[in-house]
């Protein structure tokens, strides 16, 4: 089971990497405008998700970013930013990938409409958690906690019956600590923020996460924001669009599409709280830097 789970893994890796030259994904992005490119049907069930919640969120969630993840530094083209490549990026006419990328599910193909880099990094990890929990469930496991880099999966509850207790990370860059306690029984959650990677300007913390409408990085007062769906994958996309989409925006749109989410958001030197869905009555106030303690 083991070598199962690596390989499911494996999968997406191989074909939805922006790092690896031979992916399917990059393949995809060197193809001509205007010309049709088959691919598996993984990554086609990921890119039609994606450009799903790309429409759904107004362009907070976007796939269509690859070049400003690159251009800024924190794609696989460079590790530091680089002036021309941001004005390059910035300047290029673009749209929101549910507006560029079309695609032919019946026939097992894509085609860009326009010139666009695709990143999958805010969705395909997610969607792997969800192909591992598949695997638990070929080989008759009906208890597990599937985890990847902090996107977790429950698979029904512990053993005894009880939830899955799974830690909220407190967002302080530099430091690992805990901030509170989520349950999980048959549901997934992905946290997105700005305090793991991120690069300092002057006082201004930019997260890796790009915000394709301002052809830049985030930069808001959201210090993360935690989802919980049915799909990892779900979770997974839906944390960078309410990262990306901000404090006023994010969470009328939560409570739009009826998704459940906590917001940390920078208030000077407190953390403030915010929640939809079972979150919503969420709003306390937690100094900046205790460890985690609750003041009421």
């Amino acid at each position: 089971m083991h070598a199962a789970l690596q390989a499911a893994v494996d999968l997406v890796d191989a074909q939805m990497s922006p790092w690896k030259p031979g992916s399917d994904l990059m393949r995809l992005n060197g193809a001509p405008v205007e010309t049709w490119v088959g691919l598996p049907a993984e990554i086609l069930h990921v890119l039609a998700r994606a450009l799903e919640i790309s429409r759904l969120s107004a362009g907070a969630f976007d796939p269509a970013v690859g070049a400003l993840v690159d251009a800024w530094g924190f794609g696989a083209a460079r590790d530091v930013p680089d002036a021309q490549a941001i004005r390059v990026a910035g300047d290029t006419s673009r749209c929101p990938a549910h507006e560029s990328l079309e695609l032919d599910l019946d026939a097992g193909r894509a085609r860009k409409r326009a010139r666009l880099q695709i990143d999958l990094c805010g969705i395909a990890k997610g969607y792997a958690v969800d192909c591992m929990v598949d695997v638990l469930r070929h080989y008759g496991v009906r208890h597990a906690l599937a985890a990847l880099d902090g996107e977790l999966r429950a698979l029904g509850s512990q053993a005894d019956g009880q939830p899955w207790a799974v830690a909220l990370e407190s967002p302080e860059p530099g430091r690992r600590a805990v901030h509170g306690v989520i349950e999980l029984q048959d549901l997934a959650v992905a946290t997105s923020g700005d305090y793991r990677r991120f690069m300092q300007v002057g006082d201004a913390r930019l997260a890796h996460s790009m915000d394709g409408r301002r052809a830049a990085p985030v930069r808001n007062d959201v210090a993360s924001v935690t989802v919980l769906a049915r799909t990892c994958m779900d979770a997974d996309a839906w944390a960078t669009a309410l990262l990306v989409a901000g404090p006023n925006d994010g969470p009328a749109m939560a409570q739009r599409l009826g998704l459940e989410a906590l917001w940390l958001l920078r208030r000077e030197d407190t953390l403030v709280e915010m929640g939809s869905g079972r979150f919503d009555s969420r709003v306390d106030c937690i100094p900046a830097r205790n460890g985690g303690r609750r003041d009421a």
